[in-house]
This record gives structure tokens, C-alpha cells and sequence, in this order.
């Protein structure tokens, strides 16, 4: 006598990779807004920081571009003053993680039948596209601010082209930091302890990015650039703007996105793996 047996379907591609991933990014969004102060926050720091640090040094810095002519602080900062948005906003979304162990909701999505590698992705793709937006709003409103004299020296707008450009530049470095912020998350049981370790790695990270002054003839310092992972997502976001003239040294853009994009891969993969050990979760 037979058995007749009936096998469910697999789930397919959107079930198991787009629907969480999804699902996770649109939750990084809703819990963002629902924060007022957070998104102030988010925006006004930089932009303050830009206008202020371009105003009280446009007298004493100035750096010849290769093509000719100067190039002002605030045209030197901008990018500079972005990437602080990329790094502290992707690096500062992982908090969820600790939030999500602690109210019992990451105990759920592990135990959902979905790989890991959707999970992780959901997660940074949420962070990195939080920095996405409010860095390319900082960028798209720092030229208007030269129509009421706070940056006067301010080239006007930036092309469709320049914008698709700046999109990937800045999803990319954006994914990778997240992915850093990530991997401190997972292994350190409160928030507090992930703000003081952060508070430490976050503003020298940025700052020896060549972000906030430019390497200049040390060569110690020069070296701490090259390996800083941040210092390739700045020269790419250069380059792209249009200023890659301004610094001296700098990476071509090949060469910025492909090691912005190993070390994004780097932290994804590592991220997965860590999810898929056995932890006091």
C-alpha cells in the first residue's frame, strides 16, 4: 500500500530574502522618525559644524586645486561634513541590536526560518540607507545656504549624474560602517557601554579620514589614512563631487570604491558568520 506524502513548497527568493530584508529596513525608518529629536539631531550637528568651522577658517585655510585657482574650507569640508553623517548615523543604527536583544525581539528573528544573511542585510541595509538620505539632504541644501550668505564661496547645485553617483558612494561607505557598528553590537550586552567604545573609535576614525584637514607631510599620519576603511568612502565622495583636486594624494575612484566595497562585503560576511554561532542570546 502507498503513502501518498506532500511536500510543502520552498519559499521563494522575495520570502526568504526580500520580505525580511525589507520588513527590517522599514522598521530602521519608522522607529528613526518616531524619534523627533533624533532627526533634528541628525541633521543639524553637520550642518552647524560645516557653517561655523567654513566661517571661522575661510580666512586662514586655502588650498590650491590642481586645475588652478583655491578651493575654500567649506568646499574642502563638505564632504567631510557628510561622511561625519554616514559614519555616525550608520555606526549609531546597530544600538538597535542591543535594544532588540534586550526586549526579547532578536530572540524572534533568529528563530525565524529565514537565512541569516538576510537578516544581517536587512539590519544594515536599514542603517545605511538612513545615512543615505539625511546625508544627500545636507548635501543638497549645502549650496542653497550660499543664497543667504552662510556659504558664500559654495559652488551651485550638483548634476542627476553627480547625484547617482553620490547615491552609491554614499549607500556603499554607509553599509560598511554599519556593518562595523554591527559587530561591536553583537558582542556588547548595553548601550552604554557601546556609546563609550564608539565615543573612542568614531571621531578619530573620522578625522584621520582626511575629513576635517588634509594629511598633509607627516608620514605617520599619512600611513594611519591609508588603512582607515573611511578615508576610501571620503575620496570616492570627492571624486564624484568634483573636487578630487583638493587633496592632494588622494586614491583614484576605482581604487576608493573597490577597497569601500571590500570591506562592506568584509563586514557582512563577518556579521553573518556571527549570527550563525551559538550565543547567550
Amino acid at each position: 500500500m502507498s503513502q501518498n506524502t506532500t511536500q510543502s513548497p520552498r519559499p521563494g527568493f522575495m520570502a526568504r530574502y526580500g520580505l525580511p530584508i525589507s520588513m527590517l529596513v522599514e522598521r530602521e525608518f519608522v522607529r528613526f522618525f518616531r524619534q523627533r529629536s533624533r532627526v533634528v539631531g541628525a541633521l543639524a550637528q553637520p550642518v552647524i559644524f560645516w557653517v561655523l568651522f567654513g566661517a571661522g577658517l575661510s580666512g586662514s585655510f586655502r588650498m590650491a586645486a590642481a586645475s588652478g585657482g583655491s578651493v575654500s574650507f567649506q568646499e574642502y569640508f563638505l564632504p567631510g561634513a557628510a561622511l561625519m553623517i554616514v559614519l555616525f548615523t550608520s555606526i549609531f543604527s546597530s544600538i538597535s541590536v542591543i535594544q532588540d536583544r534586550n526586549e526579547g525581539f532578536l530572540q524572534g528573528v533568529l528563530a525565524a526560518p529565514v537565512p541569516r544573511v538576510s537578516l544581517v542585510l536587512g539590519k544594515l541595509f536599514g542603517g545605511a540607507s538612513l545615512a543615505l538620505v539625511q546625508a544627500l539632504l545636507f548635501l543638497w541644501s549645502a549650496p542653497l545656504l550660499q543664497y543667504i550668505g552662510l556659504a558664500p564661496e559654495m559652488p551651485l547645485g550638483f548634476s542627476i549624474g553627480q547625484t547617482l553617483a553620490m547615491i552609491g558612494v554614499l549607500f556603499l561607505t554607509g553599509l560598511g560602517m554599519a556593518g562595523l557598528g554591527f559587530l561591536f553590537a553583537w558582542k556588547i550586552d548595553s548601550v552604554q557601554g557601546f556609546h563609550g567604545i564608539m565615543s573612542v573609535l568614531l571621531m578619530p576614525m573620522w578625522l584621520l579620514s582626511g575629513a576635517f584637514f588634509p594629511p598633509g607631510g607627516s608620514k605617520w599620519l599619512s600611513w594611519v589614512v591609508a588603512v582607515n576603511p573611511l578615508s576610501y568612502g571620503l575620496s570616492a565622495l570627492r571624486h564624484v563631487i568634483g573636487r578630487s583636486d583638493a587633496a592632494v594624494g588622494l586614491p583614484s575612484l576605482p581604487v576608493s570604491l573597490a577597497v569601500s566595497l571590500g570591506f562592506a562585503v568584509l563586514c557582512v560576511a563577518l556579521g553573518v558568520r556571527m549570527t550563525r554561532r551559538p550565543s547567550a542570546i
